[in-house]
């Protein structure tokens, strides 16, 4: 069970730090502009996920995270995961679907 905000917040996360990045190892300070954009929309998004907590939205986000941010390499950067990049994140998409799926009372 996915949540569909959370590619989403996941993209506008590794958006707004790729951002961070790229200005701290030189580039514009323009690029500070688009960053903060992208982590306040991130932040925004992740609010929006339907969990009784907020802990528990966060700790699910964090496999979703983790395979955007492989995508983001691969896309972005032009590195492909290799295989312990997708055993490591298939691993992380498990435990986020155990901490979404569980039954629970109330």
């Amino acid at each position: 069970m996915l949540q569909h905000d959370y590619p989403l917040a996941a993209l506008a996360e590794i958006a707004g730090c790729f951002a961070i990045w790229a200005w701290w190892r030189g580039a514009s300070t323009l690029w500070l502009l688009p960053d903060l954009t992208s982590l306040a929309l991130f932040g925004w998004l992740l609010a929006q996920v339907e969990a009784g907590f907020a802990g528990r939205a966060f700790a699910a986000y964090g496999g979703i995270y983790i395979v955007a941010s492989l995508l983001w390499m691969w896309a972005a950067e032009g590195q492909r995961p290799d295989l312990w990049d997708l055993a490591g994140a298939g691993l992380c998409l498990i435990g986020a679907a155990v901490i979404l799926a569980a039954p629970r009372a109330g």
